[in-house]
């Protein structure tokens, strides 16, 4: 996006501290959903997009999107705990775990 040169850039939303707390703990639950659906997904064999997705219960590009993504999104928690509940998985919270952030 090429704006003009006496248009500054588009100001950067701000989280505030709750928020970015909040957001980091999403993550960290994305990260384990996302493994422990991969280890169970290998333990059945279940190895190929179309496969996955039948497994999941969504198309395969959906699936095998919400699984290899890197940049986090507003709904994947809900949306990897739904698919990790239809494989039978029950992955435990993380109590006791303190998320520390580095001051911007």
């Amino acid at each position: 996006m090429n704006l003009p040169p006496d248009q500054p850039p588009p100001a950067k939303l701000k989280l505030t501290p709750e928020e970015r707390r909040a957001r980091q703990a999403d993550r960290l639950t994305t990260i384990r959903l996302r493994m422990a659906i991969g280890h169970e997904l290998n333990a059945r064999s279940i190895t190929t997009p179309a496969a996955i997705g039948e497994a999941l219960g969504m198309p395969a590009a959906e699936a095998t999107s919400l699984l290899t993504r890197r940049q986090w999104r507003e709904g994947d928690v809900a949306r990897l705990k739904a698919a990790a509940a239809r494989l039978g998985l029950q992955v435990p919270p993380m109590a006791g775990v303190e998320v520390h952030l580095r001051p911007d």
